[in-house]
């Protein structure tokens, strides 16, 4: 653009209450806090939406230092103008504060604050464009622009945007986001404050509902999802309800259930009772490999524990009879409870982690090559372990019986998807055992009733728009599809929420579930952001007000819905990031793909499958193909690609342009923010490494954008699922970028270090400075990755910064020489982790994703530094490995990545074990590290006095001390023979 715009500072460009954020974001992933948007439909890596809404509001209000600074760049602010700046954060960020509280989501005066400081901030910015060419396109004072996000996903980023006051524009390429982030932002302010159409329901008690007189919001249109949610499920008890028997069964004196004989039934006892069936337990089978057993289907069981509950115990004990076997129910209710037998239960079948299982009939091991023959061969099948019922006091456990389990057998479903399972064996395992469609995820019983619910979206949807024909006046005859808003469209509308009630359903009602003992209910699938393989798993009671069950999936989606803003005006629409227009009249926050960490679309085809079935009819031209997109899909998939170099390129070109396509095209005024959290491992080339978080930068940096700050959030539960024994990221950057002027300039790196010297003390010492409780705005661990921000401002606000040879330089090394200045050292990167780790946590552990965050801002790798075999990870946690843990065979002539940190501690082990001379002999090959291990002793010596810490201290000065006698010894052998390691 010829003429400039002017652009005030933001505040996101300059501090944020990361604290306040922080705990808001934890609070509101965490389990119990009620109806919550995400709940409308499930969506993989969703950001919390007080981040959303913290940074939107911050990307868009003017920091208070901006007319100053836009009247004096380059110089010192005096001392008052910054106190007073300070003091204008301090109401700003009590605005922010307020505004991420959960219960503060729909707080009418709370949000109105920040709105309006939104608005105000903007019609300053328009004063001051208010004579550019442009001015009436991109600068009216009565229009706020739109906020677009073209990675929408779950549509954390455009809700927000909506709930803040902007127009809200979303786009992905995959259709199922696509249709969520139409029901969350276009639905709801189409239809808000509309009375419900259905009739009214009835309590279970039979008493008629009280009827609000207002519906505001989207409260009529969540009330008609609850009541012909309520219809559909009835109407799928008529049809299918013979497939869900009740068991009979005679309550004991002492308040447990047997199953009630042929006799007692036949006689009509009145101590017979008709249970209600919770749920069937099923154990996958394979005929058993011994000979003597060849037709026996013996069962695969991980665990054979029904309850670990303390007092409510229970578990399915197998009885072996000869060539037969049947499961009987031991718990501590029937008063059959063995103890010992339990313990030994817990295990199932299995005989070890990654072993095989035990025939139940002979003992004989059964590995997994074998179970993958039988199951690719179609000879996998299943059998009843046991039943969950509801009896008067709570849930028991019934032994299986012919007769249930021939009612599950006798489902013939009409319809099986048969899309194939993605060759994608990390994150899809049951196509190595025959479970090769998306069909074979379900049991007969499972397709048979997701399918009728399916059939009765249809038939729910023409009964609304009948509805609403009556009730309604008629404004339109249009589609939903072509922007209506009469019957027809009201009723595909409330159609879209009824078919992410089956989704929700699918998603409990497969065979890849999971019974949990602790709490006693079934875990949907998408517990991770995969598809396992299971080997006994929960059959729902889909019809039944449980987990897993339509009804109480209808009353959860219906309160969710209640909690959208249904306000202003909302759009999305299927587009491919790399190639659509993006107006330049709107603002950009967005949440890219992560590398290869989630394959969306592979995952997503789960749901499609369904809501193509149940919408098709809506939105034709969302549900064209077959599946998900999948070819243009920005995820480094390297089955798709034809191996991992070329998935990596591709995922780096087309990140780059969709980069550029939004650095040309996004509002001039306001800086565009992406959030980053992808966990990658080194890629060795030659002799170097490359992080994906480092290549990333590299890519935002040549598509032409300038970092202005990079802010860390945590947003993830400490103790989430995936947490839990695994290595999991506790944290996502927010990227904060402006468009980069087309003839920006080149500097030496002598005037770039130059300018980090005079920038970052001071932008160091707002991060570190403490307020009135003396609290830092920024943690000690996250200030390694906060200082990228205004280090990074400089290296890429020019157009290259070059070497002494004339080579631009990369941005690995620019992050090298950040990161040297706030640790005052010239080590080598995984050194630089090692220390600061070592200043925060000492040899303790720490949370994995801590050491991702601060290994990124380092540009290295927890993966990579583990290989260095500097660290210990696992199971969530890092640490650093002592001297007595290095190996004592260690060659450093065999080893490729030598940290100083590494030199250091297996000098003080060889120092500790073989005295001088074997330190010597050891420092021999370490010559060219010598001076370095010699400073990072001192250092650390340093540190460890100041911690207290007087047996590290000790160490280090040990060596230090000794350290020219360990250097003569050096030279004596260094004259010898110089293999040293034979």
């Amino acid at each position: 653009m010829s003429h400039p715009v002017l652009a005030p500072k933001k505040l996101i460009e300059v501090a944020l209450p990361l604290d306040a954020i922080n705990k808001a974001c934890a609070h509101e992933k965490m389990p119990g806090i009620g109806a919550h948007p995400r709940g409308i439909h499930l969506w993989w890596a969703r950001r919390p939406l007080a981040a959303a809404r913290a940074v939107i509001f911050s990307q868009l209000v003017n920091d208070p230092s901006w007319k100053w600074e836009m009247e004096h760049p380059g110089e010192i602010p005096p001392g008052n103008l910054k106190a007073s700046w300070a003091a204008s954060r301090k109401r700003l960020f009590q605005i922010i504060e307020d505004l991420v509280l959960w219960e503060n989501s729909t707080n009418g005066p709370v949000l109105e604050r920040a709105r309006a400081e939104i608005r105000k901030s903007w019609k300053e910015t328009c004063e001051l464009n208010k004579s550019h060419p442009l001015a009436a396109r991109l600068f009216d004072p009565d229009n706020l622009p739109g906020l677009h996000d073209p990675f929408a996903g779950g549509g954390a980023i455009p809700l927000e945007a909506q709930r803040l006051g902007l127009d809200a524009f979303a786009s992905d390429i995959n259709p199922v986001a696509v249709i969520i982030n139409r029901a969350m932002i276009e639905i709801p302010p189409r239809f808000a404050s509309r009375p419900p159409v259905g009739p009214e329901t009835e309590s279970k008690k039979g008493k008629k509902l009280g009827i609000p007189t207002t519906w505001p919001g989207a409260a009529g249109l969540a009330e008609d999802v609850r009541r012909y949610g309520a219809w559909m499920r009835d109407e799928a008890e008529k049809r299918i309800g013979h497939l869900y028997p009740k068991a009979k069964a005679v309550r004991e004196k002492d308040g447990t259930y047997r199953h009630a004989t042929p006799e007692e039934i036949a006689t009509e006892k009145p101590e017979v009772e008709e249970l209600t069936i919770i749920a069937c337990l099923w154990a996958r089978t394979v005929k058993s490999p011994n000979p003597a057993f060849s037709q026996v289907a013996v069962p695969l069981a991980s665990s054979f524990v029904l309850s670990n509950k303390k007092g409510k115990e229970a578990y399915v004990e197998p009885i072996v009879d000869g060539l037969h076997y049947r499961f009987e129910i031991r718990s501590k209710e029937k008063k059959n409870f063995n103890p010992a037998t339990y313990s030994s239960a817990k295990a199932g079948t299995t005989a070890g982690k990654r072993a095989a299982f035990n025939c139940l009939m002979s003992g004989t091991p059964i590995d997994y090559n074998y179970i993958r023959r039988e199951g690719k061969s179609g000879r996998i099948g299943q059998k009843l372990m046991a039943i969950v019922v509801e009896g008067r006091r709570s849930r028991f456990y019934l032994d299986p019986t012919s007769e249930l389990e021939q009612a599950a057998n006798e489902a013939r479903p009409g319809w099986k998807p048969d899309m194939l399972l993605p060759d994608n064996t990390r994150d899809f395992k049951t196509p190595n055992y025959g479970l090769t469609t998306y069909g074979d995820l379900f049991t007969p019983r499972q397709l048979v009733a997701l399918a009728t619910l399916a059939d009765l979206v249809a038939e729910a949807r023409e009964k609304i728009r009948i509805a609403a024909t009556v009730t309604h006046p008629k404004t339109d005859d249009h589609s939903l599809d072509q922007g209506g808003s009469g019957p027809m469209a009201y009723a595909e509308a409330v159609s879209v929420f009824l078919a992410f009630i089956v989704s929700r359903c699918a998603d409990f009602n497969n065979s890849a579930t999971r019974w949990v003992a602790g709490n006693q209910k079934v875990m949907n699938l998408f517990g991770k952001q995969a598809i396992a393989m299971t080997w006994d798993f929960p059959e729902a009671g889909i019809l039944i007000d449980t987990v897993g069950g339509f009804a109480p999936a209808a009353q959860y989606i219906a309160k969710c819905i209640e909690k959208l803003p249904a306000v202003g005006k909302g759009i999305s629409q299927q587009a491919n990031a790399q190639e659509q227009a993006i107006s330049t009249g709107r603002f950009v926050s967005t949440d890219p793909p992560y590398y290869d960490n989630i394959g969306y679309a592979d995952l997503s085809d789960f749901f499609y499958i369904w809501m193509r079935k149940n919408l098709r009819e809506v939105y034709p031209l969302d549900f064209a193909t077959i599946a998900v997109p999948k070819t243009e899909e920005l995820v480094a998939t390297p089955y798709r690609h034809g191996g991992k170099a070329k998935a990596e390129q591709f995922f780096l070109h087309g990140m780059t342009d969709a980069m550029k396509r939004l650095a040309d095209q996004a509002h001039p005024s306001a800086p565009i923010t992406i959030y980053y959290a992808f966990k990658q491992a080194e890629t060795k080339e030659g002799s170097t490494t490359s992080t994906g978080w480092v290549t990333f930068l590299e890519a935002v940096h040549q598509a032409g954008l300038q970092l202005t700050g990079t802010w860390p959030l945590r947003s993830e539960q400490e103790h989430r699922m995936i947490g839990m024994g695994a290595n999991a990221l506790a944290s996502s950057i927010v990227l904060v970028c402006r468009k980069r002027p087309d003839d920006a300039p080149s500097v030496s790196r002598r005037e770039f270090q130059r300018e980090l010297n005079r920038v970052l003390p001071e932008a160091l010492d707002e991060m570190t400075r403490g307020s009135g409780d003396e609290q830092s705005p920024v943690a000690p661990v996250d200030l390694s990755q906060a200082i990228i921000g205004p280090g990074m401002a400089i290296f890429s606000r020019y157009s290259a910064v070059l070497e002494a040879d004339g080579t631009p330089m990369s941005v690995r090394t620019a992050l090298q020489l950040i990161n040297r200045f706030l640790a005052e050292d010239d080590f080598d990167a995984d050194t630089q982790f090692c220390l600061h780790w070592f200043e925060q946590h000492g040899w303790n552990e720490g949370p994995f994703g801590d050491a991702d965050m601060l290994s990124r801002a380092k540009a290295t790798s927890v993966s990579g530094i583990s290989d260095a075999g500097v660290i210990e990870s696992g199971g969530g946690k890092v640490r650093l490995l002592k001297w007595a843990d290095y190996p004592s065979d260690w060659d450093p002539s065999k080893d490729d990545r030598k940290p100083v940190w590494e030199s250091l501690h297996q000098l003080i082990r060889a120092f500790r074990q073989q005295g001088e001379s074997g330190a010597g002999k050891l420092l021999a090959h370490l010559k060219p590290q010598a001076e370095a291990i010699r400073q990072l002793a001192y250092r650390l010596y340093t540190l460890c006095e100041r911690q207290r810490w007087a047996d590290d201290a000790r160490a280090y000065n040990e060596l230090i001390t000794s350290w020219p006698s360990i250097e003569e010894s050096s030279a004596s052998h260094a004259t010898r023979d110089r293999d040293l390691f034979d």
